[in-house]
């Protein structure tokens, strides 16, 4: 048994695994290359979800010859070789190009004509958003859809019909490990469990923990330990129970949590419940989070443990998460105003704080809105003394 990522690569939209919002019935991906109205596209996703696989389905869907280069290798004067080949063709080539949030400037402006006259239609992958790393020329001929880590019942189902298909005998423990431990990366899951089964069979829990010990991804496997351990600790943290923040952390940990996800976890806490009752907090987790990703384990689990005392116990208010969650509702239920034009770029009745001793009362809103409401709780306190002080006429 060899390359079982391969072997059962999915050949048709119907049989890929995951991706609902996209490949459904009503999903537009699926409406675009049926009714071949795909324009040119990028994919972005975590490794192994499949953002490869549907390249080459669409190519077959559309028939269209299929070329597969990497940005790390890009040349032009290959892709000019390609498209030279299919001058009078009647189907033009689709470019798939792997990696490609590491393509030049350059390379992309490069790119740019070839997209433009629709000699070929290029498809790019990339586990990076390419809104940060693509031009907004790129962009704007294009499509973005985002590929999402398969759920854990998608993942089941996929190695179930693997496990049958290829008679291997596999424990429940073990089944569920290789799901978990995989984070939604069906690649990485196949290549466990193939080298799992070269070793002996029937496959254990343990076998697979000596193959791969943690996690290998950002613990986004759908997992209901998983999730329920994640949120009984951040709940716990929350409550400013430090044991019990510390025995989640713990179970977490040694269920192969990759430290990494747990750290961005604490990140978000530190903003969401903590906030500026002690901006400290945010500080502390954006250093814990760069120290475990150069770490790793077992060393990780002492900045983990420090970080979890250090958030369980600061004072806690949650009026920065609640202020911008309100901004938001309040744009999205249609209140958008015009910018006052006294604070417009190059206004001249614009009114300079710093030549008045730091404050001077002028409207900043065309209409008066209230977002932010301090608990004065810790800092939040001496932050709401300060903005009084200042803004007092």
């Amino acid at each position: 048994m060899r390359n079982l990522a391969l072997k059962y690569r999915p050949k048709t939209l119907d049989a890929m695994v995951g991706q609902p919002h996209l490949l459904g019935e009503a999903g537009i991906l699926r409406k675009s290359v049926e009714s071949g109205a795909l324009l040119h596209t990028f994919f972005y996703g975590p490794p192994g979800c499949g953002k490869t696989t549907l390249a080459r389905i669409i190519a077959t869907q559309m028939q269209r010859p299929f070329y597969e280069m990497n940005a790390t290798t890009f040349k032009i004067d290959e892709l000019r070789n390609i498209l030279k080949n299919h001058t009078h063709a009647l189907q033009k080539p689709l470019i798939f190009i792997d990696e490609v949030h590491r393509l030049s400037k350059s390379q992309q402006e490069v790119l740019l004509p070839f997209m433009e006259n629709q000699s070929a239609l290029i498809i790019g992958a990339s586990t990076e958003n390419p809104y940060y790393s693509l031009t907004a020329a790129m962009r704007s001929r294009s499509h973005l859809f985002e590929l999402k880590p398969l759920a854990t019942k998608e993942m089941m189902h996929y190695l179930e019909h693997i496990l049958q298909s290829e008679k291997i005998e596999i424990g429940k423990e073990a089944k569920e490990y290789l799901v978990f431990s995989s984070a939604g990366d069906a690649r990485a899951m196949l290549n466990l469990l193939e080298s799992a089964s070269m070793i002996s069979s029937p496959i254990t829990l343990d076998m697979l923990k000596n193959i791969r010990p943690h996690a290998i991804q950002a613990g986004s496997s759908e997992s209901e330990s998983h999730y329920e351990l994640t949120s009984a600790m951040i709940k716990s943290i929350r409550g400013s129970d430090i044991d019990a923040a510390i025995y989640y952390l713990a179970r977490l940990i040694d269920g192969g949590e990759n430290a990494e996800f747990i750290a961005r976890r604490l990140c978000i806490l530190a903003s969401e419940d903590i906030g500026n009752a002690n901006p400290h907090a945010l500080n502390l987790a954006s250093s814990a989070l760069n120290i475990v990703k150069h770490i790793g384990y077992p060393e990780a689990r002492i900045t983990l443990s420090q970080l979890v005392i250090y958030l369980a116990s600061s004072p806690k208010s949650n009026s920065a998460y609640l202020a911008i969650n309100e901004a938001i509702k309040n744009i999205k239920n249609g209140e958008i105003d015009p910018i006052p034009d006294h604070i417009k770029t190059h206004a001249k009745n614009y009114l300079y704080p710093h030549d008045t001793g730091g404050w001077v009362k002028q409207n900043y809103l065309m209409r008066p809105k209230h977002f932010y409401h301090t608990k004065q709780i810790g800092f939040e306190k001496t932050l709401y003394e300060w903005h009084a002080k200042i803004t007092k006429p």
